[in-house]
């Protein structure tokens, strides 16, 4: 499947009339992982990046060039339409036309650019800022212009319900509307009156971040135009403890064999590497191995 495949694909989704719930992925094996299990999207958030990536918490530590760099890795190991999280696009309006640009040939489906002020400036006091509606629209127009793939989705991201309340949110959805994006992304919604607001504010399909349990009702999510919604990225945070449970284990000087139960098995792990794929090509390409 090539990029625009992907990408395609991503868009039949916004295009379709129910609400889905992507794989919170981080790497080529927790990617390959969602693939086998039916997901068909991906979601890289900038903050799980972050940690993966550097070890650093979701302060806008990590370049663009880092970024990219996973993001390839993950979509050259599987078959996932990968969403990723450019955050601020890595600067102003140019920055973002850059972005779009490597995160193009990175093979990303689709992308999103937000409206808060990162990173955090100098003297800033605790909270978010966002910036002007007029900055995030020039940014989004140059996302829009920087795509050399007409399939590649650009998504206006905003928190504008969470900093604005929804005045303040529909004011910039109208201004990513009007730039040309394909989807808006919110963040901080958190009731059905602020979705049905939303939604009856624009003919775009709508992607909620990280959403509370009174909105899991994808019936409801669907009849009013949300196409994705994040579950948070609870899979990194499994495996951070699960990894921390093995390592003190060993250390304490216990058996490896007591964890056996819980690891995965060797078939698991050989479909997981393409083991099978691998060994057919070596023997075609390289001659029988014993």
């Amino acid at each position: 499947m090539t990029a625009t495949d992907s990408r395609k694909r991503f868009r039949k989704v916004l295009d379709g009339p129910g609400c889905i719930y992507p794989a919170s992925i981080f790497d080529p094996v927790s990617a390959r992982i969602a693939e086998s299990l039916g997901f068909e999207i991906g979601m890289l958030a900038g903050s799980i990046a972050s940690a993966t990536v550097l070890g650093a918490p979701d302060l806008v530590l990590l370049t663009l060039t880092e970024f990219t760099e996973q993001v390839h890795r993950i979509t050259r190991s599987c078959s996932l339409s990968l969403m990723v999280d450019a955050d601020h696009g890595y600067g102003n309006a140019l920055n973002v036309m850059r972005s779009v640009e490597e995160l193009e040939v990175a093979g990303a489906s689709a992308l999103t650019i937000e409206d808060t002020l990162l990173p955090h400036p100098f003297g800033q006091e605790k909270g978010e800022k966002l910036i002007s509606v007029e900055e995030l629209s020039g940014k989004l127009k140059a996302a829009v212009t920087a795509r050399r793939d007409a399939s590649l989705v650009i998504v206006g991201r905003t928190a504008g319900i969470r900093s604005e309340g929804i005045s303040g949110a529909l004011t910039r959805i109208k201004a990513c509307e009007e730039a040309g994006v394909d989807a808006i992304f919110l963040v901080g919604v958190k009731t059905r009156q602020e979705v049905t607001a939303m939604h009856q504010a624009t003919s775009l399909p709508l992607l909620l971040g990280t959403i509370p349990p009174s909105l899991s009702d994808r019936d409801f999510l669907s009849a009013n135009g949300v196409r994705i919604a994040l579950q948070g990225h609870i899979p990194f945070r499994v495996m951070v403890k699960a990894l921390h449970e093995i390592y003190g284990h060993l250390r304490e000087g216990r058996s490896p064999s007591e964890f056996e139960g819980k690891a995965a098995s060797d078939d698991q792990v050989n479909s997981v590497l393409r083991e099978a794929d691998y060994t057919r090509w070596s023997r075609d390409y390289m001659g029988k191995l014993e």
